[in-house]
């Protein structure tokens, strides 16, 4: 349910409904806007009976929300969500781009790709310090060394970090490491680690699962919200289907249905859903058109000596090349320019 304040409702009368929804044993999730404030009702079974609240002081009105996702969808918060980070805004009439190597391989490597990006307009470095790999035997990623070497390469360059929490035994680490939480796609529906960075102050980068429905996604973000992290990012990286003309299948055609169904800022990773180097370009422009708010791609200075997925990372020309696309296109689409002309 969604109780709609009037515009001149007080702070004390805000205050009186959220106590009598948690005197329900409910939980209220306070939702300011531009003109009035709504309250989110969570933890109900079953229907809760509006006449308990539109008589409160102060009330203009109580909507049952019928979505199973209730933060997470439009029903409860009509304005598309805004996440604001020290190195810019994520949201509407914006493009985000997010690069960097798959993971952290050492010091110099990391500070030479975050340098370059930050010398590029690039305000987001991705690598991840623990790797989720098919193979036991596969590298791993370099664990706490790695955010350390991530943390050194934010105090350098002044670049936002984006990196893979996989466990809650490291939840405080990384939160402390990262402007951005990622979680991968293979932790969409790892409740206990929803729940836990459901707790962060950090936004949450939440990529698809690799089989997930649009619901089945949107209901692993609501697992985040309910903890009261609202600052969450969908991010679309393809999934598993009969294909075998690329890694996964990148599902463009799940963006409009959830801008329609969901306030949540939605990424696209075209790199882990193609696989392949000379297709993330064109992909990434389509993920543009189709209603994107932001890209996240794979860089790495030296792609050929990767220690994970150096077939997909970008070199030097092609983020050149996509970084003028970036910059050129998003006007067409009534978006801000992703990245500085200057810089280009």
């Amino acid at each position: 349910m969604l109780v709609v304040m009037r515009p001149e409702a007080t702070p004390a009368e805000i205050a009186r409904v959220l106590e009598a929804i948690r005197h329900l044993g409910l939980t209220p999730h306070p939702l300011p806007g531009a003109t009035r404030t709504a309250i989110g009702i969570t933890g109900n079974t079953g229907a809760v009976d509006k006449a308990r609240f539109v008589v409160l002081p102060g009330v203009e009105d109580a909507i049952r929300v019928t979505k199973p996702y209730k933060l997470a969808s439009r029903e409860m918060h009509r304005d598309d969500t805004v996440i604001t980070t020290p190195q810019g805004t994520v949201g509407p009439k914006t493009l985000t781009v997010i690069a960097g190597p798959c993971s952290v391989e050492g010091e110099g490597m990391i500070l030479e790709c975050a340098a370059h990006l930050m010398s590029r307009g690039v305000k987001f470095l991705r690598a991840g310090a623990f790797k989720p790999r098919t193979s036991p035997y596969a590298f791993q990623g370099m664990g706490l060394g790695g955010l350390a070497i991530l943390k050194k390469a934010r105090e350098q360059t002044g670049i936002g970090i984006v990196t893979e929490l996989m466990d809650v035994e490291h939840a405080e680490a990384v939160e402390e490491a990262s402007d951005i939480i990622q979680i991968g796609t293979r932790n969409m529906q790892n409740f206990s680690l929803l729940k836990r960075v459901g707790q962060c102050r950090k936004p949450v980068l939440l990529k698809r699962g690799m089989s997930a429905t649009l619901e089945d996604w949107l209901m692993a973000a609501e697992y985040v919200m309910a903890g009261g992290n609202y600052q969450v990012i969908l991010c679309e990286r393809g999934v598993r289907t009969f294909s075998d003309h690329s890694r996964n299948t990148l599902d463009l055609s799940v963006i409009p249905p959830a801008k329609s169904m969901s306030h949540l800022p939605i990424f696209v990773d075209p790199s882990h859903g193609t696989g392949k180097r000379a297709y993330v370009p064109a992909m990434s422009l389509a993920a543009l058109a189709s209603g994107a708010d932001g890209l996240l791609v794979d860089v790495h200075p030296h792609p050929e000596t990767a220690l994970c997925d150096g077939p997909q990372a970008l070199v030097d020309g092609d983020l050149r090349d996509l970084a003028h696309a970036v910059r050129v296109l998003p006007p067409l689409f009534d978006r801000a320019p992703a990245l500085p002309e200057s810089q280009v």
